[in-house]
């Protein structure tokens, strides 16, 4: 009779998967998690490597022909999962990264990771509770430097400490609850004066935690900023300026860009968007001239901040005391625009009379070269100083996660019950079972209590490698 191994349950096999996205790189990583790892080490290098192991150790090896690479073993509890990992360094090339995966997964019992599985691995062996699971996409998707540090100190377990105390509140007052619901006969109605201030400051410590919520939609909308102006006025040289590249047809021909134009740009304090808009004139030069400028307004109206680009070569603009508000009215062909502009850049400053000094520039406006690059860095500056002042300095911790938020409001309606039970009807027994619910649905924040529905809802959103 033939005789054939024990399979492996699916959750309990060694999964493996790449790190790094596909693409040709410099270096590629891959990792290997799970009991089966030192036979891949063994497979792949031999079985005097697998004996040699030494946990944190970089090693250089000969992966079966396929690439020379480093790669470096973590003993389990002592890794990111938990569990026995390998950690892969190869050559970036997609074929090395390929053949790699498919000699790995010849190991008998490991196969390729699901989406979020390494970090699923590492919530259920206690590596990580659910707040700083759910973070480590955050860090990944950061788009600003604000966003980025407040991922950070989830992942650190700032708001975890919050929820531990705020929920060993709740436990206490629930133990006494259910203390006093087990001894109703032997003993007189439990006094529960004073206890009213007590669930006040819980709901309000509740309260203060949701209302530091950021939908993603709105931490994650990168800020949108339009460029716009005359026709020849330097918006596309502007945007190659800042970019450091030729992204954009740069032409001394009136009219060379047509549609609106997106790119992005990387500030100090995060990325925003840079739109590179179609010249508007007093009258369009034909029908595609025209819908290109009404798609020029319609991109200024969503913008979050509106810069006007003035050609300060111009001889009509030269005015001493020009302002924001008369270079509109002068440029005949933008006063139909209907905005005010948030900042005018004094375009061409190279070629610009040298009458024209940088003292006589209005107010919210700056001098600028994109060709000598002249007031570039400034301009840097105050984007950075205008877009993202809001968060800068902030201490704040928010939360991002819809499941989250809706657990603590489920907290908060519960203690809203319990306040209104003391005053109506404050039974033990019912008073018990309310604070059951809010001490679960705290709980259900960090994952000391979960479903099996919740965990593959967070994880399968997180990309394959993490």
């Amino acid at each position: 009779m033939e005789c054939k191994a024990k399979e492996i349950p699916f959750e309990n096999q060694t999964i493996v998967a790449p790190m790094t996205p596909a693409g040709v790189s410099a270096v590629a990583a891959i990792r290997v998690s799970g009991s089966k790892v030192r036979d891949v080490v063994a497979y792949l290098f031999g079985e005097k490597a697998r004996e040699n192991l030494t946990p944190r150790m970089a090693k250089l090896g000969n992966a079966r022909d396929i690439d020379s690479l480093l790669y470096l073993f973590f003993e389990g509890p002592n890794s990111y999962t938990g569990e026995d990992t390998l950690e892969l360094y190869p050559h970036g090339n997609p074929l090395i990264v390929r053949n790699l995966l498919q000699a790995i997964r010849e190991v008998a019992g490991v196969r390729l990771a699901e989406p979020g599985e390494y970090t699923r691995r590492a919530f259920l062996n206690g590596k990580m509770d659910l707040v700083q699971a759910e973070s480590v996409a955050d860090v990944i998707h950061s788009a600003n430097a604000s966003e980025l540090k407040n991922a950070r100190r989830l992942l650190g377990g700032a708001l975890s400490k919050k929820v531990a105390a705020l929920t060993e509140q709740v436990k206490d007052i629930s133990a006494r609850l259910e203390l006093d619901v087990d001894f109703a006969e032997e003993e007189a109605d439990p006094d529960y004066a004073g206890w009213e201030t007590r669930f006040v400051k819980i709901r309000q410590s509740v309260q203060d935690i949701l209302n530091s919520f950021r939908g993603k939609a709105e931490v994650g909308r990168l800020p949108l900023v339009v460029l716009y102006g005359a026709p020849n006025a330097g918006k596309s040289s502007l945007v190659n300026a800042l970019l450091g590249e030729d992204r954009i047809l740069v032409s001394d021909i009136a009219g060379t860009t047509r549609d609106f134009v997106e790119v992005r740009l990387f500030l100090d304090g995060g990325e925003i968007r840079l739109v590179d808009t179609a010249g508007l004139a007093e009258k369009a030069a034909d029908a595609l001239d025209a819908l290109s400028m009404e798609k020029s307004k319609q991109i200024l109206a969503e913008a979050d901040l509106k810069i006007l680009l003035v050609d300060s070569s111009n001889e009509q603009l030269l005015s001493d005391n020009v302002s924001a508000t008369v270079i509109l009215s002068e440029a005949k062909n933008l006063s139909d625009v209907g905005v005010r502009p948030d900042l005018v850049l004094h375009t061409k400053a190279d070629v610009a009379p040298s009458s024209r000094s940088r003292e006589s520039v209005a107010l919210d406006s700056l001098s600028i070269s994109s060709k000598t690059g002249v007031g570039l860095a400034e301009l840097k500056s105050v984007l950075n100083a205008r877009l993202f002042k809001n968060r800068e300095n902030s201490e704040d911790l928010w939360i991002t996660s819809e499941r989250e938020k809706a657990c603590l409001e489920e907290a908060a309606v519960g203690v809203n019950r319990v306040l209104n039970l003391l005053k109506t009807n404050p039974a033990v027994e019912l008073l018990a079972f309310e604070m059951q619910l809010v001490r679960r649905s705290l709980q259900s924040i960090t994952g000391e209590i979960s479903s099996e529905d919740v965990l593959q809802s967070i994880f399968a959103g997180f990309c394959i490698g993490k």
